[in-house]
C-alpha cells in the first residue's frame, strides 16, 4: 500500500492532495478515530476516504465480508476495472441474488464500455429523440 501510494502521487501530481496511505481502516473513514490517532496532524483524507486499497486479495476479501456481515447491507462484487472486458468475481459461498447483482453489474459495464446507454436510461431516451430528428 505504502508502494502504490508513492506511485499514485509521482504518476498523477494532480490528485496527490486526496491520497494517502498506509492507513488504518478506522481513521480513515472516521473524522473523530482519525482525530485521536493523528492527534492534529491530519494526512488529506484521514477520517473522509471514499476509496480503500487493500495490500492483497486476501485481506480485501477479509474486510469486505466483515462489512457485510456486520452491517446487513447488500454488497455486491468484488468488481473489477481496467481490464479489456468486463470480468468480475463470484465468491464460492455466493447466493442466487449474489449472481444476479454481479451479472447485473457486468451487463451494465459492457455496455459502458461500448459507449452505449442502459435501456430506460434518461441518456437513451435523449438519443432516440435525436435519432428520430424530433425536437
Amino acid at each position: 500500500v505504502r508502494e502504490a501510494t508513492e506511485i499514485v502521487k509521482r504518476d498523477y501530481p494532480d490528485i496527490k492532495d486526496f491520497v494517502d496511505g498506509p492507513i488504518q481502516f478506522d481513521a480513515a473513514v472516521d473524522p473523530e478515530v482519525a482525530a485521536v490517532k493523528y492527534k492534529g496532524n491530519l494526512g488529506p483524507v484521514a477520517g473522509q476516504a471514499n476509496v480503500c486499497v487493500f495490500p492483497d486479495l486476501n485481506a480485501g476479501n477479509n474486510a469486505y465480508k466483515a462489512v457485510q456481515q456486520a452491517s446487513g447491507c447488500v454488497a455486491i462484487g468484488p468488481v473489477m476495472q481496467g481490464l479489456k472486458m468486463p470480468v468480475n468475481d463470484l465468491s464460492r459461498g455466493c447466493t442466487v441474488e449474489d449472481i444476479v447483482q454481479t451479472v447485473v453489474v457486468t451487463c451494465v459495464q459492457a455496455i459502458a464500455a461500448k459507449g452505449a446507454t442502459p435501456p430506460g436510461s434518461p441518456r437513451q431516451s435523449e438519443q432516440q429523440h435525436l435519432l428520430r430528428g424530433v425536437d
